[in-house]
């Protein structure tokens, strides 16, 4: 089939997908599109590799150390406009912002620590334009969990991604492979990419838009014996053969092992009782953990290893670890945030390893070589309270909790090979999204009117009581923008 039929095709299932998993009853703001547009950058390439591809002259000519030094301007300029806005947005839902925000304040203390880290980096501008990017995560965030039901908004994000991303990496994998095929550095064989730079970052997106694919199609299925609608059932079953296929054509072990654990824990709690009961999740993150530690780091694991293909070394990570470990900086403040493969370090990697290394493959090692164990043990405190925050809400609804409980579980099996606890990695904005609080924030119909009962008729209200109205209004108001 010509490439031109073929795309106008995929254009049209797109737009079909949109249609039919539409639902008319679930709300969420215009706002939302901010971080669809993030997260969608963060899952495939930034602009100017996009433009560098179409022959637009950006991106082009030997990637050097000094790279990342300098960034590309279009990138830089499109995600600061885009944390401007969504910073603007958040102005407007102070209220909700404020109630987030005193109630994660191990988020605060672990971003206010990475800042502070920019005063001891080698490169402290690079640092700091980073840590720009990392508050742009954390505002994306924000902006999704401040919608009237963040629920919702969750799953239209990720629907919306999917719908997208999924369907245009099987178009260029087949029918533009100069795009969506590379070729390895060691065997020259090629490797399927997608809309992503490599095969593991394929598998990544592959197995997040899987799992919340899987998650809405279960839940699409609970529904639908109320509403009497098949179209979202029928639009994510469509997009859970992609990613079967997708999956087939990354060939990232850890990717794949991440989503068929997470897909069980997913299955037995929309289909079994038993496993909607609070210990269920208990027993579910340490077997995954577990499990996945001792696959990975104890000889008893090697067989476990063999059966996805991989060889004891776990693809020559441990010597990278090695490596790493062998130039890392103060022990306990490390390079500062984001700074140690820059300059230098970065230069000394690349003579070892000719395919531009750039991560150690292990984020817990990432966040020590940048931040020291006293990152290290920030990281832990989030985890910790990431989890309870995450338990207390499987306690209350388990099928809506699933969903940010097994993506949190897999962010952290996920990062023992993978370096993803990094600025503007889709793990690692799942990894934030999932470990905030969400407390119970009354919506204006929900807001009781305790001052109105203080007026002696029925038609008089309070100066008070009004502003507090009028103010409500307004960010409802702003919600439809």
């Amino acid at each position: 089939m010509p490439r031109q039929i073929a795309t106008l095709i995929y254009c049209l299932i797109i737009f079909w997908l949109f249609r039919i998993n539409k639902d008319s009853e679930a709300k969420t703001s215009r706002a939302l599109w901010l971080p669809f547009v993030w997260v969608a950058i963060a899952m495939s390439r930034e602009v100017s590799q996009w433009l560098g591809m179409f022959g637009l002259g950006f991106g082009s000519g030997r990637l050097t150390p000094d790279f990342y030094l300098e960034g590309s301007p279009i990138d830089r300029f499109l995600s600061l406009g885009l944390t401007i806005f969504a910073i603007i947005v958040l102005a407007h839902r102070q209220g909700r912002v404020g109630t987030l925000l005193r109630a994660n304040k191990p988020i605060i203390l672990f971003f206010s620590y990475c800042a502070i880290s920019i005063i001891w980096s080698d490169y402290p501008d690079v640092a700091f334009k980073r840590w720009i990017k990392a508050v742009g995560d954390l505002a994306m965030v924000l902006v999704v969990l401040t919608e009237i039901d963040p629920l919702v908004a969750i799953r239209r994000l990720f629907a919306r991604i999917g719908f997208i991303l999924l369907p245009l990496s099987l178009l260029f994998i087949k029918y533009y492979p100069e795009i969506g095929r590379s070729y390895s550095n060691f065997l020259g064989q090629a490797v399927y990419v997608g809309v992503t730079t490599n095969k593991n970052a394929l598998g990544m997106i592959t197995m997040l838009l899987g799992i919340a694919c899987l998650w809405s199609f279960l839940r699409a299925r609970e529904e639908r014996r109320q509403t009497q609608e098949s179209g979202p059932m029928i639009a994510q079953g469509i997009l859970l053969g992609i990613v079967i296929w997708l999956f087939v054509m990354a060939n990232s072990a850890t990717s794949l092992s991440c989503f068929l654990m997470a897909s069980v824990f997913l299955l037995a709690v929309h289909l079994y009782r038993f496993a909607r009961k609070p210990v269920a999740a208990h027993i579910f993150a340490l077997a995954v953990v577990v499990l996945s530690v001792i696959a990975l780091f104890f000889n008893s694991g090697g067989e476990l290893v063999g059966t996805l293909g991989r060889e004891s070394t776990l693809t020559g990570r441990t010597d990278i670890w090695k490596l790493v470990l062998s130039m890392s900086g103060s022990p306990l403040f490390g390079t500062g945030f984001e700074s140690f493969w820059l300059g230098h370090r970065l230069a000394k990697v690349w003579n070892v390893y000719r395919f531009h290394l750039n991560e150690s493959h292990n984020g817990y090692l990432e966040v020590y070589v940048n931040l020291g164990w006293i990152g290290i043990v920030m990281l832990a405190l989030l985890l910790v309270t990431g989890y309870q925050n995450l338990y207390a809400a499987f306690r209350r609804d388990p099928s809506a909790a699933s969903l940010k409980l097994t993506f949190f579980v897999i962010t952290m099996v996920y990062n023992l090979t993978e370096a993803a606890y990094r600025v503007t990695n889709p793990i690692w904005i799942v990894f934030i999204l999932t470990a905030i609080a969400i407390p119970q924030i009354p919506t204006p119909e929900e807001s009781p009117p305790i001052r109105i009962r203080k007026a002696k008729t029925s038609d008089q209200v309070p100066a008070q009581s009004e502003s507090v109205l009028a103010r409500e209004t307004r960010e409802e108001s702003f919600e439809t923008l």
